[in-house]
């Protein structure tokens, strides 16, 4: 078994409850166990600002699963939620990232691992903060420490719709 740990994220057709609709595909199915889940945080989008704002959560599970059969799941979910790719960091019903697989380091056509921008998003690193606070990441940091360099100032923790 290996621990991943994946970013989610929405800004289309009610974000709040993308993420929550994720997070019960991700509990129920056979291949992850033990998972745990973040707050659910509001966030400014990045890259295009004629976006909606954005939603954001991680997640953390051990599963049998290959990295590569991973991201085809995760991709798998994306498109049940009617993800669509129309522009580099535009607007999205469902993103999930796998953001660590164990402590591998994954450089393939189709998958970077850890995720090649995690350690500069205030709304990825705050979730991961939220699981895992002690982690050793990539660049010798932990995750407290990678948060602390960051600005999380426009993070909102979301209690309800």
């Amino acid at each position: 078994m290996t621990t991943a740990y994946i970013g989610l994220g929405s800004n289309l057709e009610k974000p709040l409850e993308q993420i929550r609709r994720a997070i019960k595909t991700l509990s129920q199915h056979p291949s992850l166990h033990n998972i745990s889940v973040s707050n659910i945080y509001g966030s400014k989008p990045v890259g295009p600002q004629d976006q909606p704002d954005y939603v954001n959560a991680a997640a953390r599970f051990d599963t049998a699963l290959s990295s590569i059969a991973l991201l085809d799941l995760l991709q798998g979910i994306e498109q049940d939620h009617q993800r669509v790719r129309e522009r580099h960091w535009g607007p999205r019903t469902l993103d999930l990232d796998l953001l660590l697989y164990g402590n591998e380091q994954i450089d393939l056509p189709r998958l970077t691992v850890p995720h090649p921008f995690m350690l500069e998003r205030g709304f990825v690193i705050q979730p991961l903060h939220d699981l895992a606070p002690d982690i050793l990441l990539a660049n010798g940091t932990t995750v407290t420490e990678q948060l602390h360099q960051l600005d999380t100032s426009d993070l909102v923790i979301i209690t309800e719709e």
